[in-house]
């Protein structure tokens, strides 16, 4: 005689097992949809990769233009290191660096040059807002840069772009940043200190202009910096040493003031202040990207992964509602 509980057991058992199979995922059950879907699979998969071709030719050809720099030796740096170990508390008051060398220049020249305030100095001063922020394409024929219409009509002069408060049809300085910093890249060998610079453009000419002019200008900057410091330090010694009667005291002062005198005239005659030119940036013949193959590639396999999928969830969700 069958025990009842045994059989009451039993039951759910089966049921349960009944309702893992039906979820089970049957393998081939799914290459028969695929299969049953083939013609769908391959409109779609051709009709994105026809879409992938139209895309990857519509995109504009970028140029990037590379220079390779070495920091400048600072000439008097051995003088100043000397002064350091004696007297760097007395120059401290007095503003004088007497630290810093070669290596933290550049890195500062670096981090300066990433600023935004730099940043925005160099495109007003260069005027580079229309072809940072509208350029289109590049007719190499005319070595002509091309704008979007709707952004910026060149004969005029004059922005056209259609953007809602606070932005006006002018780009500002901010989104010219956020802009130009994508553009642009800095890399520092930890090895052998050397920085390399690099601008991206759809002309090859601009993005070499670009290269040099941020070189120029950062050792332009960096050399300002310096001299005016330079200069407010040789100020309030001078005025100490006026004030002051004892005679060791104005020695050393007569000796901050002399390194302040050498860091003037160092860099009123030296153009590469903080970087030296060792590969100059050159016109690219080659563009930098975009890969078209890649795209086309890639746009191929999202259509037919796409499509797949889309069958597959339709099947079984067909087939979840019959149940």
């Amino acid at each position: 005689m069958n025990n009842p509980s045994t059989q009451q057991s039993t039951i759910p058992s089966n049921t349960y097992n009944h309702h893992i199979a039906d979820d089970e995922v049957d393998i081939r059950e799914l290459f028969a949809v695929i299969w049953q879907g083939k013609w769908i699979i391959a409109a779609v998969t051709i009709l994105f990769a026809i879409a992938s071709v139209f895309y990857a030719i519509n995109q504009p050809n970028i140029y990037k233009s590379e220079i390779l720099l070495a920091p400048a030796e600072q000439e008097g740096s051995s003088g100043l290191a000397g002064l350091a170990g004696q007297f760097g508390g007395l120059a401290s008051l007095a503003g004088v660096n007497l630290g810093s060398g070669s290596s933290n220049k550049a890195q500062l020249a670096i981090e300066v040059l990433k600023s935004r305030k730099f940043i925005s100095g160099f495109v007003e001063k260069h005027e580079i807002l229309p072809d940072l922020m509208a350029a289109k394409s590049w007719d190499m024929q005319e070595n002509k840069v091309i704008y979007d219409n709707e952004l910026y009509d060149a004969e005029n002069n004059k922005w056209l772009r259609e953007v809602q408060a606070p932005y006006k049809p002018k780009p500002s300085m901010q989104e010219a940043y956020k802009e130009f910093i994508e553009v642009i890249s800095t890399n520092t060998d930890k090895e052998t200190g050397m920085v390399e610079i690099s601008a991206e453009h759809v002309s090859p000419y601009v993005a070499q202009q670009w290269v040099e002019w941020l070189v120029a200008d950062i050792n332009k900057t960096m050399k300002s910096r310096d001299v005016i410091e330079a200069k407010k330090s040789t100020d309030f010694l001078t005025k100490q040493i006026q004030q002051t009667k004892v005679a060791d005291i104005r020695s050393v002062l007569y000796k901050l003031v002399e390194e302040q005198a050498k860091t003037i005239m160092f860099a009123n005659v030296r153009d590469e202040y903080v970087f030296k030119t060792i590969d100059p940036a050159l016109v690219p013949e080659e563009k930098f990207k975009p890969s078209r193959a890649l795209i086309v590639i890639l746009g191929t396999l999202l259509g037919g992964i796409l499509s797949v999928l889309c069958l597959l969830i339709k099947e079984f969700t067909n087939k979840k509602n019959k149940c």
